[in-house]
């Protein structure tokens, strides 16, 4: 069927250009013989006839060595005609004297006009052709047309020629080093592994959220390895026409067993390996024809090929079961956000081709930038140079990364947002609220900075660290989380004696952390260790769609009472202690209303005031009970 295709639609090309040609041939032929003007051959004593009658107005003679070649009319009417004289043309002349007919002898030389008319028509042909040409030629090959190769793979082949990626571009992922050395070893060195009887995994599947690192791990395998890398995105394999993507599964692997041994490392692989059964069209659409292709591929070449078969997703929890059993994505590599140490380590990487200053210190900034992923990180130190460029600086200080954390977390300075005396008292009493809270209370966290220039959304914000990596936390933890989060709306409520809108996003979340305690983490003494609520969500789109509910609707209101008695005993916690610390409180209101940010250690010597009694280790009777 494809070759019949193939030859119909050469058939159909060539007849375009036989056409094509034909019409500028004739176009040609017809201008070209008299710059463009309608020409009428007739016999020479026609000719004459016409000249002797007075129809011809002017009359151009064109002479070749000597001798008449062409005679052209120009009628009345303002046609022309032509003709061509036997010799002689005296008797012709004779006459055009005695008509009072004006003519020209002209030499019979080419004309710029019959120049231009007769070769233009083909240098269009030639253009035309090269134009087509240039836009059909693709492939590997770089001569196959683009009708031929739509089923070709896309795949960017990386060779030993080209700069590489090696475990020294790579921080921070020591473990996944360690369980990848094997396969690195493989692939220099096969036939070590084939002494034993050995298979080395087929393939690797890479799993984490999204700027961990995982593309850049595959490549630094093929680096250290030293083997040509395949790199192609799952989504480049689906297309529009059902069996394209499989054509460019199997091109893939075919132009992988020339080169093996070698790497496939596929980018983002849910996008062709969803579940089956899930999609529109029943188990023939095209993005499960391509997955089925996949499978077999997978598992039908020979392990000692030396072909090794590298995946990267961040959902791993819609892929298909066939293509995680083992023989297929043998071995699963968790590829998770790095820790203190390690984004230190990648700090200290992505900032070899920066200029610091002496005092920027990366383990500082390692401790603020919690959660951050190699990315992130990345994108922070850029954030950073673009800081110091636009400050005309010479090197990048530790201020200037500050600011660019700022940015990054809370969005770019709003310097055209101007509040109120009243407004802006409002915001720094509701921040510092929140600092007096968190440092009060055992939560785990230190604020490094409070600040009430708007960014962003929010018109204050502050920052708090981690005083270590956690892992687990507490149910007294997630209390004192949830105070530090009302601790904004406490402090409006103590000193102004009402509540703003500029606690709504830190009700939400509050109450989500409460609704978590009680619903799955089974933290409710009355509901006891029991979760409840299934997320149900659509394979193929690939996100939640909605909760399915298995409990009753008294359960319901259980759980809505001890959300709710939850979050009041959070909100009687933050409004005692900003009662005790009031004196505290207007102190770093007052200095964040003239300094607008505090952080380092002037913030500290501020936070240094509050009474180092803990309400947390001497509760009331109330709040204890309320709070078991």
């Amino acid at each position: 069927m494809a070759k019949n295709n193939k030859k119909n639609f050469l058939k159909k090309e060539v007849i375009a250009w036989v056409i094509l040609i034909i019409i500028l041939f004739s176009v040609s032929t017809f201008f070209g013989r008299n710059g463009g003007a309608p020409v009428t051959t007739v016999p020479y004593s026609e000719f004459i006839n016409r000249v002797n009658s007075g129809d011809v107005t002017y009359v151009q003679i064109k002479m070749k060595e000597n001798y008449p070649s062409q005679v052209i009319g120009t009628l009345k009417d303002g046609t022309s005609i032509d003709s061509y004289p036997p010799g002689n043309i005296e008797t012709l002349e004779k006459n055009l004297v005695e008509k009072g007919v004006i003519y020209d002898v002209k030499p019979s030389n080419t004309t710029f006009w019959m120049i231009f008319w007769n070769i233009a028509p083909w240098i269009l042909i030639i253009g035309v052709w090269w134009f087509f040409m240039q836009r059909m030629m693709r492939g590997a090959g770089g001569g196959a047309n683009q009708a031929f190769t739509f089923g070709k793979s896309k795949a960017k082949l990386f060779l030993d020629n080209k700069p590489r990626v090696t475990f020294k571009d790579v921080a921070g992922v020591e473990e996944v080093k360690d369980e990848l050395k094997e396969i690195i070893e493989f692939l220099k060195n096969p036939k070590k592994f084939a002494q034993f009887g050995a298979k080395i995994p087929k393939g690797v599947l890479l799993l984490g959220p999204p700027g961990c690192g995982k593309t850049l791990i595959a490549r630094a395998i093929a680096g250290e390895a030293k083997v040509p890398f395949f790199s192609v995105s799952g989504s480049e394999f689906v297309e529009m026409f059902v069996g394209v993507g499989a054509s460019r599964v199997r091109d893939l692997f075919n132009q992988a067993k020339t080169y093996g041994p070698c790497i496939i490392f596929i980018d983002e692989i849910d996008a062709v390996g969803r579940h089956r059964g899930a999609g529109i069209g029943g188990g023939h659409d095209e993005r499960e024809q391509t997955l089925n292709q996949l499978l077999v591929e997978m598992d039908g070449f020979d392990p000692h090929t030396g072909i090794i078969v590298i995946a990267a997703t961040n959902r791993p929890d819609i892929l298909d079961a066939a293509l995680l059993r083992p023989g297929r994505f043998d071995r699963r590599v968790i590829v998770g956000l790095p820790t203190t140490k390690d984004r230190e380590e990648i700090l200290i990487v992505h900032g070899k081709e920066k200029t610091f200053a002496k005092e920027v210190d990366f383990k500082s900034i390692a401790q603020q930038t919690a959660g951050f992923t190699g990315a992130d990180l990345e994108n922070l130190l850029n954030e950073a140079a673009l800081l110091a460029i636009r400050k005309t600086k010479k090197e990048i200080s530790q201020q200037e990364i500050e600011e660019a954390i700022d940015k990054v977390v809370a969005g770019p300075e709003k310097k055209s947002l101007i509040l109120s005396e009243e407004e802006k008292r409002a915001v720094a009493i509701h921040e510092t609220g929140h600092a007096i809270v968190n440092t009060a209370l055992p939560t785990g966290d230190i604020v490094h900075r409070i600040s009430i220039v708007s960014r962003g959304m929010a018109l204050g914000y502050n920052l708090q660290l981690p005083e270590k990596d956690k892992y687990l936390q507490k149910k007294s933890e997630l209390i004192n989380k949830i105070a530090t989060l009302l601790g904004g709306r406490a402090a409006e409520e103590v000193i102004l004696h009402e509540t703003s809108t500029g606690a709504a996003n830190d009700l939400e979340r509050a109450t989500n952390i409460a609704r978590k305690m009680v619903r799955t983490y089974g933290m409710s003494d009355k509901l006891g260790p029991i979760t409840f609520g299934k997320h149900s969500e659509m394979v193929f789109l690939g996100r939640e769609l909605g909760e399915e509910k298995d409990y009753s609707e008294n359960t319901a209101d259980i759980i809505d009472e001890e959300v709710k008695k939850i979050i009041e005993t959070s909100y009687e916690k933050a409004i005692l202690l900003i009662k005790k610390q009031l004196d505290t409180v207007m102190t770093i209101t007052n200095a964040l209303l003239e300094k607008e940010t505090l952080q380092g250690e002037e913030l500290k010597e501020y936070l240094s005031l509050i009474k180092k009694e803990r309400i947390a280790k001497k509760p009331s009777k109330s709040i204890s009970a309320s709070s078991q």
